[in-house]
């Protein structure tokens, strides 16, 4: 070999050098090649392995409400499906370093008991006291000798006077009743009282007749009551019969006042209920009544119910169909109380978000009721002393969609409704049914943060059969328990997607 070397030229020396280092180049880097790819295998394979125990489904994390039974590539992206890991519903959900939670403007309140008292303001307008109308009509026929002036829509007196009628066949019946009462003929004189009785004359004009010893057929018609004259058909010289309608008289002191209120919030009035109103043309004032009725049917168009009450008028200065600013004052309650501006409405649901632990943070579906104050009553879906995020709570909800993190029912949490402060606290979790025995079933869950909890299997009892009713062994179920004496108890049981 040393005799071959030496027979070469310098510059075949040179070729021969540089071709053998290219090849031990080549063949150092096929090797650590071949050696990544191994491990990287391994890496994988082992990675795969360990990732999730139990996995519920895949999805993509930007479609998280699509779920997959197979993993594969996504339909959506140019990337692989995630899993999704049995009891990662039960973890804080999304987390945010400690560090960074007052970079990102995070602010959580306490969900705490309070009374809330909400003010609905409406519009509202003034109307007749259509409880308080009287109708004009003679007790005989005649002719009309004088009306006293009136028009429609005057205001009269109680007593005030309508209309003279000359009533002929009076003439007759009381000449009648004068010779009679000259007799001395008591029973006679009698009868003939009863008989201008059954004519229409009024028993102070049979009385008056008598003690003056002159007939009178022309009646005065007065008005019974005080109010308005919302509708006149009597003219001088006409002829009118007997219950033939001369005038109608509605009162309006007091006066009605008709308000719109909203249909959602028909549940908050009632009878009985006071209210306060102004109007533009007493600024300065306020006027107060109770709610005399609720009116059974809604305005198609506007969606709102007529509520009615009723104010004092005794000067006459509040007219029909003036505007008005209603306010209502609905009962106050003891209820569960968040900030409104902690709450997400999504359109199908309601949710807040509620810190879990240090930087971890959970949606959660909530009922609500009634808002004022900056103020809104939860009915069912947080416990008191949850905290809930009131700044920042969009960031958290959009982090939320895109991992796929489900929101937690509001099964899963105490319920504010009927439970109240001295209720005991009810905990959820999501865990896979590993035994069902008579009085308990035994349930590998997830960590329970509220009670520092860590994932584990545990045998809770039940308060009946028919919890356990349609469930098997295996079955994904959330459930909600409460502590007692003699252990966890399950409240309530379903199967997960449920």
């Amino acid at each position: 070999m040393g005799a071959a070397w030496d027979r070469l030229s310098p510059r075949q020396k040179s070729w021969m050098m540089a071709g053998t280092v290219a090849l031990i180049s080549l063949a150092a880097g096929y090797g650590l090649s071949q050696l990544g790819e191994g491990q990287g295998c391994a890496s994988d394979a082992g990675g795969s392995a360990t990732e999730c125990e139990e996995v519920l489904y895949w999805y993509d994390p930007m479609v998280p409400g699509q779920h997959f039974d197979e993993p594969g590539k996504s339909p959506f992206m140019d990337m692989q499906l995630v899993p999704k890991c049995a009891g990662e519903e039960a973890t804080a959900g999304v987390r945010i370093d400690p560090g960074l939670v007052q970079n990102f403007g995070i602010r959580t309140t306490e969900a705490e008991y309070g009374v809330l008292e909400p003010e609905i303001t409406v519009t509202g307008v003034l109307a007749y006291n259509e409880r308080d109308v009287a109708i004009v009509q003679p007790r005989a026929g005649g002719y009309v000798q004088r009306t006293y002036g009136r028009a429609p829509d005057d205001v009269v007196g109680r007593g005030a006077p309508l209309a003279d009628i000359l009533v002929p066949e009076w003439g007759g019946a009381q000449q009648e009743y004068l010779a009679v009462l000259n007799s001395g003929d008591e029973e006679l004189a009698q009868a003939m009282r009863e008989r201008m009785r059954l004519l229409g004359m009024p028993p102070g004009l049979i009385s008056s007749v008598g003690r003056n010893g002159r007939p009178k057929s022309t009646i005065t018609v007065t008005a019974p009551i005080g109010g308005a004259i919302t509708s006149l058909g009597v003219r001088p010289g006409m002829t009118v019969m007997a219950g033939q309608t001369l005038a109608e008289i509605t009162g309006f002191s007091p006066i009605w006042l008709e308000a719109a209120v909203p249909e959602r919030q028909a549940a908050t009035v009632r009878v009985g209920q006071p209210v306060s109103a102004t109007l533009t043309a007493f600024p300065e004032e306020r006027f107060s009544g109770p709610i005399i009725a609720i009116l059974p049917s809604a305005q198609d168009a506007s969606r709102t119910i007529t509520v009615r009450a009723q104010l004092p008028n005794a000067s006459g200065r509040l007219k029909p169909g003036m505007f008005a600013q209603v306010s209502l004052t609905p009962d106050t309650r003891r209820a569960l109380l968040v900030p409104s501006e902690a709450v997400i409405r999504t359109g199908r649901r309601t949710i807040v978000m509620v810190k879990q632990d240090e930087g971890g943070f959970m949606p959660a579906e909530v009922r609500i009721g009634r808002e004022a104050g900056g103020r809104t009553e939860v009915l069912a879906g947080l416990s008191a002393g949850d905290q809930v995020v009131t700044s920042g709570q969009f960031l958290l909800d959009s982090e939320a969609s895109l991992t796929g993190l489900d929101v937690r029912p509001i099964d899963q949490a105490d319920d504010a409704s009927t439970g109240g402060e001295d209720a005991p606290a009810t905990f959820g979790a999501t865990g896979t049914i590993q035994s069902i025995a008579n009085g308990s079933v035994t349930l590998r869950h997830g960590p329970v943060p509220r009670l520092d909890w860590p994932a584990m299997t545990m045998t809770f009892r039940t308060k009946s059969a028919a919890q356990m009713r349609g469930l098997e062994t295996g079955d994904r179920v959330r459930f909600t328990f409460t502590q007692q004496d003699a252990g966890p108890r399950i409240e309530s049981i379903t199967r997960a997607g449920q």
